[in-house]
C-alpha cells in the first residue's frame, strides 16, 4: 500500500479553533477581565508609599500544613507501632522472661551457697550439702519471686530442676538422691511424684 495524504477538512478545523479559543482563552480570561474591568482606578483606595510591600501570612499557612499533616499522619504512626508490637511482641516477652527466670535461678543459688554451711562457690557439693543447698534456693524462690516468674520457671519443681542442673555436684549426685530429698523439703513432694507423672 502506498501512503495517500488525507485532505484537511477546513469546517472541521474551523471548529477545533474555536472550541480550543473558548476552552483555553475566554472562558478563563473573560472574567477575570471583567472582573478587572468593573474595578476602575477611581472606585480604588490608594495604598500608602511606605508600605508599599506585599505580605503574605505563611507562617500560618505552614501550622495549617502541620496540622493537618499530623492529622493524617498519626493513625497510620499508631498502626505502624501497633503492628510492630505485635510482630515482636511474643518473641521479645519470651526472652525477656527466660533472662529472668535464670536470673532469679541464679540469684537464689547464690544466695543458698551463702547460707547453707559446708556450701562453696566453685567447689564440688556432696549429696547432702547439695540438697541443702538446693532447697534453700526454691524457698527462697518461692518467698521472693512473684508467682508469674514462679510459674514461667515451671513452678517450684522447675527452679529446684534448674538449681540442680547448676550447682557442680559429686559424680555420685543424682536426680533420686540429690533433687528428691529437696523437693520432699520444699514442697512436700516425695517418690510419689513421679508414680503422678506416670499416670
Amino acid at each position: 500500500m502506498i501512503p495517500t495524504k488525507v485532505p484537511l477538512n477546513n469546517d472541521f478545523a474551523r471548529s477545533l479553533a474555536r472550541t480550543m479559543a473558548r476552552v483555553f482563552l475566554i472562558r478563563p480570561v473573560l472574567p477575570l477581565l471583567l472582573l478587572l474591568g468593573c474595578c476602575a482606578p477611581a472606585h480604588a483606595a490608594a495604598l500608602p508609599v511606605v508600605d508599599a510591600a506585599l505580605v503574605l501570612p505563611w507562617g500560618d499557612a505552614v501550622v495549617a500544613l502541620v496540622q493537618g499533616l499530623s492529622a493524617l499522619l498519626t493513625p497510620v504512626l499508631v498502626a505502624a507501632f501497633a503492628a510492630v508490637l505485635a510482630r515482636f511482641g511474643g518473641p521479645l516477652r519470651l526472652l525477656v522472661t527466660e533472662a529472668l527466670v535464670e536470673r532469679l535461678v541464679r540469684n537464689a543459688t547464690d544466695y543458698a551457697l551463702n547460707a547453707v554451711a559446708g556450701a562453696v562457690r566453685g567447689r564440688r557439693l556432696t549429696v547432702s550439702v547439695g540438697s541443702a543447698v538446693i532447697a534453700r534456693a526454691v524457698q527462697r524462690a518461692l518467698d521472693q519471686a512473684p508467682a508469674w516468674l514462679i510459674q514461667a520457671a515451671g513452678g517450684g519443681e522447675g527452679v529446684a530442676e534448674k538449681v540442680f542442673r547448676s550447682l557442680p555436684l559429686e559424680a555420685a549426685a543424682t536426680t533420686g538422691n540429690t533433687l528428691e530429698p529437696a523437693l520432699e523439703r520444699t514442697l512436700g513432694q516425695g517418690p510419689a511424684r513421679g508414680a503422678r507423672k506416670g499416670v
